[in-house]
Formats: C-alpha cells, sequence, structure tokens
C-alpha cells in the first residue's frame, strides 16, 4: 500500500470513490472546487496505483485537527487501509504540532483503537458545527458520535 498526498488530477477519482458514502448519507458531499481548495488536507491510499481509499486533515486552529472524509473502496474494506490512513493522519498531526484531533462518525470502535475517546458534540467548536453540520442532511439531528485524541508533544 502507498499512502501519498493527494493532487489536483486525483479529484475526479475521489470524487468517484466517496460517491457511495455520500449517498447514504454518511459522508458530507464536497465539490470539486472544495476539494481543490483543500487538497493540501488530503492523503490517499494507493493499491497498485489505484486509489482505495483516502481521508482529510483538517486544521481547525493551532492546536486542534479534524480527520474528515474518510474513505475505502467497497470492495478493499478490512484490508487495513482505514488503519493506515489514520496512522498517516495522526502522524502528519503530529508532525506539524497539533495537540488533539477530533473525528465525527457512525464508527466510533474503529477511532477508539487508536486512543480516540468519545467526547459530548457541545464541546466541539462552533465554526465547527455552522461551518460543516448545516450541510449535512441529518442536521439537526446528529447522530455521529465525537471523539478526541490527544497526540504526544
Amino acid at each position: 500500500m502507498q499512502y501519498t498526498k493527494a493532487t489536483l488530477a486525483d479529484i475526479p477519482a475521489m470524487q468517484q470513490l466517496v460517491q457511495p458514502y455520500v449517498s447514504d448519507g454518511i459522508i458530507l458531499v464536497r465539490t470539486p472546487d472544495e476539494m481543490a481548495t483543500n487538497i493540501r488536507s488530503y492523503t490517499l491510499a494507493k493499491k497498485e496505483g489505484v486509489l482505495v481509499g483516502f481521508l482529510a486533515l483538517h486544521i481547525h486552529n493551532p492546536q486542534l485537527g479534524e480527520i474528515r472524509s474518510m474513505a475505502v473502496s467497497l470492495k478493499h474494506q478490512g484490508e487495513g487501509i482505514g488503519s493506515g490512513l489514520i496512522r498517516a493522519a495522526l502522524n502528519e498531526g503530529q508532525h506539524i504540532g497539533l495537540a488533539e484531533v477530533l473525528v465525527l462518525t457512525y464508527k466510533w470502535e474503529f477511532f477508539e483503537k487508536f486512543g480516540f475517546i468519545q467526547i459530548p458534540k457541545e464541546s466541539l467548536p462552533d465554526h465547527k458545527i455552522w461551518a460543516d453540520c448545516i450541510k449535512c442532511t441529518h442536521f439537526p439531528v446528529c447522530n455521529e458520535i465525537s471523539l478526541i485524541k490527544t497526540l504526544a508533544s
């Protein structure tokens, strides 16, 4: 498995890979323009040169980052791709100096394996709720679980 940073040329394949998750309301829709604006946030997983997963590490402020839009190809689930992406994001967060990384997810058990702990949604930054959550088809009734992980300094 090869883990690399995304380029603008990767956006069409990323959009195709994430589509089933967007259709099911699991991941927020991101337009190609939004993905391009945030291209430096994305880490890709490629198997034999083919995109099989990705996620974004979004920076909220100098202390806090967020894992967003994590998607693994449906036919490659269970191969450790998601775990590799999480490790890459946590390493990057630590490298750039983040103190904490949060995630909102329906798969909270998966993130707990990496040391994330559940926190109340009320503790999330206000700009997170209004900038992203308002775009969700489930808003205002959110059933995602919020978790956070403190990174070693």
